[in-house]
This record gives structure tokens, C-alpha cells and sequence, in this order.
């Protein structure tokens, strides 16, 4: 029996109930949601949970990562600073596809105090099924990870 992708998945508590919702989502199809928390309500710092995710995604022991904070802003910041990664905040349908499709988005970020869960649940499904579509787009890719080398992003 093949084994379930893990995604790894966390927030602050801003964004706790959402993850909850897109926990059992990413189960409903058949993936291994990896919670790296938060699991309470009380103020707690985005930094502190998306680090773990970014950590995984930057050293490829997990291919993919969700992460969620009031707006999403605080959560992109944080896992953009890790080498390969190419974490996309998104706010529609659109954006998600784009993220994925233009640039081969591997954290997929989302603001919990912004979106609903219908449309949360409608952009991962879209993130999760788009293709990177490569061509033009892998050049600029490529451009970013000269960045991540020259300044000393990546061993």
C-alpha cells in the first residue's frame, strides 16, 4: 500500500480554527496532514510555528507546507527567509493557481482572518492539483535560487 503525502501545516492562533477544518480536508484526500501546532487559542507567536514548517520544506523532508495567521502576511515573511523555499500567500482561487502554476509555490499561505473556509479549502484543492508549468517561469525560479546562493541561503 503506497503511503499518504505528508503536508506539513501550522498556524498561530489566529489562524487554529482554519487549520483544524483544512487538517480533516487534506485527510479527506487522501494526504497525512503534519501538525506542527498551535493547538490552543491563546496568543502565541506566528514565527514559532512557521519556522518548523519551513524548516522541513527548506531541507526537502517534506515536499509541501500550509501555514496560517490572521492575515497570512507574518507567516509568508517568516517562511521566505529558507533557502527552496517558495512560500506564496494567496487570496482566491486565482491567486492559489498562480502560485503553483507560475511559481511552483511549496508553502501555500493563507490569512485566517480573511478567508472563509469554503474558499481556504477551494485554494488548496487548486494548489494541490495545478502543475508547475515550467518554460519561462523555471528561468526566473532559477534566477531567485542564484539569489539563495549568493547570499548564502543554500549549502
Amino acid at each position: 500500500m503506497e503511503r499518504a503525502e505528508k503536508i506539513a501545516i501550522a498556524s498561530d492562533h489566529a489562524g487554529r480554527e482554519l487549520k483544524e477544518d483544512l487538517k480533516e480536508f487534506l485527510k479527506s484526500r487522501g494526504l497525512e496532514p503534519v501538525d506542527m501546532g498551535t493547538n490552543g487559542d491563546e496568543s502565541v507567536d506566528y514565527p514559532d510555528y512557521g519556522i518548523p514548517v519551513a524548516e522541513k520544506v527548506s531541507k526537502g523532508e517534506i515536499k509541501r507546507g500550509i501555514l496560517i495567521c490572521g492575515t497570512g502576511i507574518g507567516m509568508s515573511i517568516v517562511a521566505n527567509k529558507f533557502p527552496r523555499v517558495r512560500a506564496a500567500l494567496v487570496c482566491d482561487v486565482y491567486t492559489a493557481r498562480m502560485a503553483k502554476e507560475h511559481n511552483d509555490a511549496n508553502i501555500l499561505v493563507i490569512g485566517g482572518r480573511i478567508v472563509g473556509k469554503g474558499l481556504a479549502r477551494e485554494m488548496v484543492s487548486v494548489w494541490l492539483d495545478t502543475e508547475f508549468s515550467a518554460g519561462r517561469h523555471q528561468r526566473r525560479l532559477d534566477k531567485i535560487r542564484e539569489i539563495e546562493d549568493r547570499v548564502g541561503g543554500c549549502g
